[in-house]
Protein backbone atom coordinates (compact mmCIF):
# COMPACT_ATOMS: atom_id res chain seq x y z
CA UNK A 1 0.00 0.00 0.00
CA UNK A 2 1.20 3.37 -1.08
CA UNK A 3 0.94 6.72 0.92
CA UNK A 4 -1.39 8.03 -1.71
CA UNK A 5 -4.22 8.37 0.46
CA UNK A 6 -2.30 10.47 2.99
CA UNK A 7 -0.60 12.65 0.27
CA UNK A 8 -3.79 13.44 -0.38
CA UNK A 9 -5.31 14.92 2.83
CA UNK A 10 -2.10 16.60 3.42
CA UNK A 11 -2.46 18.75 -0.24
CA UNK A 12 -6.19 19.19 1.11
CA UNK A 13 -4.65 20.27 4.24
CA UNK A 14 -2.56 22.79 2.84
CA UNK A 15 -5.06 23.99 0.22
CA UNK A 16 -7.36 24.80 3.25
CA UNK A 17 -4.53 26.55 4.74
CA UNK A 18 -3.74 28.39 2.41
CA UNK A 19 -7.40 29.57 1.56
CA UNK A 20 -7.43 30.20 5.62
CA UNK A 21 -4.48 32.46 5.22
CA UNK A 22 -5.96 35.09 2.36
CA UNK A 23 -9.01 35.05 4.91
CA UNK A 24 -6.77 36.25 8.08
CA UNK A 25 -5.60 38.64 5.18
CA UNK A 26 -8.82 39.78 4.37
CA UNK A 27 -9.55 40.14 8.37
CA UNK A 28 -6.73 42.39 8.61
CA UNK A 29 -7.88 45.01 6.44
CA UNK A 30 -11.74 44.72 7.56
CA UNK A 31 -10.17 45.44 11.00
CA UNK A 32 -8.76 48.08 10.03
CA UNK A 33 -11.64 49.49 8.18
CA UNK A 34 -13.80 48.85 11.57
CA UNK A 35 -16.37 47.16 9.10
CA UNK A 36 -18.65 44.99 11.34
CA UNK A 37 -20.74 43.54 8.63
CA UNK A 38 -17.85 42.26 6.81
CA UNK A 39 -16.40 40.66 10.24
CA UNK A 40 -19.34 39.16 10.90
CA UNK A 41 -19.67 37.42 7.07
CA UNK A 42 -15.81 36.73 7.35
CA UNK A 43 -16.08 35.10 11.09
CA UNK A 44 -19.10 32.52 9.26
CA UNK A 45 -15.77 31.36 6.40
CA UNK A 46 -13.78 30.96 8.85
CA UNK A 47 -15.94 28.50 10.85
CA UNK A 48 -16.51 26.72 7.70
CA UNK A 49 -12.89 26.81 7.11
CA UNK A 50 -12.06 25.30 10.43
CA UNK A 51 -14.57 22.84 10.43
CA UNK A 52 -13.37 21.38 6.98
CA UNK A 53 -9.50 21.46 8.09
CA UNK A 54 -10.83 19.50 11.35
CA UNK A 55 -12.54 16.86 9.16
CA UNK A 56 -9.39 16.42 6.68
CA UNK A 57 -7.30 16.20 9.43
CA UNK A 58 -9.49 13.50 11.25
CA UNK A 59 -9.07 12.45 7.65
CA UNK A 60 -5.50 12.29 7.64
CA UNK A 61 -5.43 10.41 10.59
CA UNK A 62 -7.64 7.86 9.38
CA UNK A 63 -4.96 7.12 6.38
CA UNK A 64 -1.82 7.32 8.41
CA UNK A 65 -3.47 4.72 10.67
CA UNK A 66 -4.66 2.53 8.01
CA UNK A 67 -1.36 2.54 6.56
CA UNK A 68 0.42 1.61 9.33
CA UNK A 69 -2.32 -1.39 10.16
CA UNK A 70 -1.58 -2.80 6.39
CA UNK A 71 2.04 -2.28 6.84
CA UNK A 72 1.98 -4.15 10.45
CA UNK A 73 2.54 -1.60 12.74
CA UNK A 74 0.52 -0.78 15.07
CA UNK A 75 2.00 -0.57 17.99
CA UNK A 76 4.17 2.56 16.32
CA UNK A 77 3.23 5.94 17.01
CA UNK A 78 0.52 7.00 14.29
CA UNK A 79 3.36 9.81 12.79
CA UNK A 80 4.20 10.82 9.43
CA UNK A 81 8.11 9.95 10.80
CA UNK A 82 6.81 6.71 11.41
CA UNK A 83 5.18 6.59 7.89
CA UNK A 84 8.13 7.58 6.20
CA UNK A 85 10.42 5.07 7.25
CA UNK A 86 7.78 2.75 5.80
CA UNK A 87 7.45 4.22 2.01
CA UNK A 88 10.28 4.37 -0.77
CA UNK A 89 12.54 7.37 -1.50
CA UNK A 90 9.62 9.04 -3.60
CA UNK A 91 7.29 8.81 -0.94
CA UNK A 92 9.06 9.89 1.36
CA UNK A 93 10.43 13.22 -0.20
CA UNK A 94 6.84 13.83 -1.28
CA UNK A 95 5.51 13.49 2.35
CA UNK A 96 8.65 15.60 3.94
CA UNK A 97 8.26 18.44 1.12
CA UNK A 98 4.11 18.53 2.04
CA UNK A 99 4.86 18.52 5.86
CA UNK A 100 7.04 21.39 5.32
CA UNK A 101 4.67 23.44 3.53
CA UNK A 102 1.96 22.46 6.12
CA UNK A 103 3.99 23.63 8.29
CA UNK A 104 4.63 27.34 6.58
CA UNK A 105 1.46 27.50 6.10
CA UNK A 106 0.18 27.03 9.59
CA UNK A 107 2.87 29.88 10.67
CA UNK A 108 1.88 32.11 8.47
CA UNK A 109 -1.91 32.09 9.55
CA UNK A 110 -0.41 32.19 13.39
CA UNK A 111 1.83 34.82 12.33
CA UNK A 112 -1.32 36.54 10.96
CA UNK A 113 -3.88 36.14 13.32
CA UNK A 114 -1.42 37.64 16.28
CA UNK A 115 -1.63 40.70 14.06
CA UNK A 116 -5.22 40.31 13.93
CA UNK A 117 -5.65 39.96 17.80
CA UNK A 118 -3.22 43.22 18.39
CA UNK A 119 -5.13 45.00 15.71
CA UNK A 120 -8.17 43.55 17.86
CA UNK A 121 -6.48 44.95 20.99
CA UNK A 122 -5.81 48.28 19.67
CA UNK A 123 -9.39 48.83 18.78
CA UNK A 124 -10.55 48.06 22.16
CA UNK A 125 -8.14 50.32 23.95
CA UNK A 126 -9.08 53.00 21.90
CA UNK A 127 -12.56 52.45 23.01
CA UNK A 128 -11.72 52.50 26.59
CA UNK A 129 -9.93 55.68 26.21
CA UNK A 130 -12.60 57.38 24.20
Amino acid sequence: MSARNIIGSLEKLIKLHKSFNQLAIRKTAILKENDTEAITALLISEQKHIKAISQTDKERERAVEEFLEVKGTVGQPASIHTVTELTGPEETENLEMLIAELIYEVTKLKERNGLNQQLIYQSLQFINVS
